[in-house]
């Protein structure tokens, strides 16, 4: 390694790059420091190998001791190897299966428009009668779909993040610490300025008071809680009956979400759209800390894997006819 320039250094300067372009990378960040740390502590000098990229990986802090565990912390620093490789061409960048692939995420269910429509007419027949929380499930359910938001953001939602004359709601500081807004489609504002209405008739509405609010008791007025939230669609989702059609060993709320990108995916690719151009903002919208979270639904899901392949046949065809 060029002596003039410091691992860390190089680090650095891989991170703010990584960040130019729209990752966040906090835990690759420590990560690769640990790195730089190890490296020092063994007094190495020269190109990094790829012997010591790897023993640095079984150095798991957790003591876990597990191929995957080496092998997901294997793929940050080769991510960066290839990285420094451009600038020291003696870097080693090590085999991807060195300790066998990688783990990855399971599959999620995509649902049906159907499915939808089912869950949120079923939610809007929980009881009791004259209760709120009919109307707030409906909500819940309906903005987790229509927005794509995490669980945990809808139930963090304020009554002030969500501007209705705008068609705007605030997700402030959440999975990974980024505030963002999100532009809602006109037919979200009117459900959830209906849902506005109804809460009005059991509670004041105050700026600083959640948006989507608990019924029960003396918790009136409360945030509904992530709990509660799970166990009520848990019992809708068993109630409905459906096929899982994921990875999981049951379809989960969170999977709401998911279909919200999938379905964007499907429309972009319907439409003809650039689907690179467009990750990014995809990615931004969905508050992913890296681009590659949004491009795995490309690769993960059956859906998008069959837009996907009959998009490169029909490429095929057109390159086969060119050679007649």
């Amino acid at each position: 390694m060029n002596v003039r320039v410091s691992l860390q250094k190089w680090i650095d300067d891989y991170l703010a790059e990584r960040h130019r372009v729209g990752f966040v990378l906090r835990s690759r960040g420590t990560l690769l420091a640990g790195f730089a740390r190890y490296v020092a502590e063994r007094k190495h000098r020269g190109p990094l190998t790829a012997d010591l990229m790897i023993d640095w990986a079984k150095q798991d802090k957790w003591q876990r001791g597990t191929p995957s565990t080496w092998a997901a912390r294997l793929a940050r620093i080769r991510h960066f190897a290839r990285y420094l490789k451009q600038f020291e061409p003696e870097t080693e960048v090590p085999e991807e299966l060195t300790f066998g692939p990688e783990p990855g995420r399971l599959a999620p269910h995509i649902f049906h428009d159907q499915e939808v429509i089912d869950l949120l007419a079923a939610a809007r027949q929980l009881g009791p009668p004259g209760s709120i929380r009919h109307a707030t499930y409906e909500t819940l359910f309906g903005l987790m779909a229509a927005v794509g938001l995490r669980v945990s953001e809808a139930l963090h939602l304020r009554d002030a993040d969500v501007d209705l004359k705008r068609g705007l709601l605030t997700i402030r500081q959440t999975k990974f610490a980024k505030s963002r807004l999100l532009p809602v489609h006109p037919t979200t504002v009117a459900a959830l300025a209906k849902y506005r209405r109804a809460r009005a008739r059991h509670v004041a509405t105050a700026a600083d008071m959640p948006f989507l609010i608990s019924s029960r008791g003396r918790r009136l007025g409360m945030p509904l809680g992530d709990r509660q939230a799970h166990r009520v669609f848990n019992a809708l989702r068993d109630q409905l009956g459906w096929a899982n059609r994921g990875g999981h060993v049951a379809i989960r709320l969170h999977d709401l979400r998911h279909t919200f990108v999938v379905r964007r995916l499907m429309h972009w690719h319907a439409d003809g759209t650039d689907i690179d151009q467009m990750m990014l903002a995809l990615s931004t919208y969905m508050g992913h800390a890296e681009i590659f979270y949004t491009y795995w639904y490309l690769t993960a899901v059956p859906e998008l894997m069959a837009l996907a392949g009959g998009k490169f046949e029909r490429f095929a065809d057109l390159a086969g006819d060119g050679d007649e």
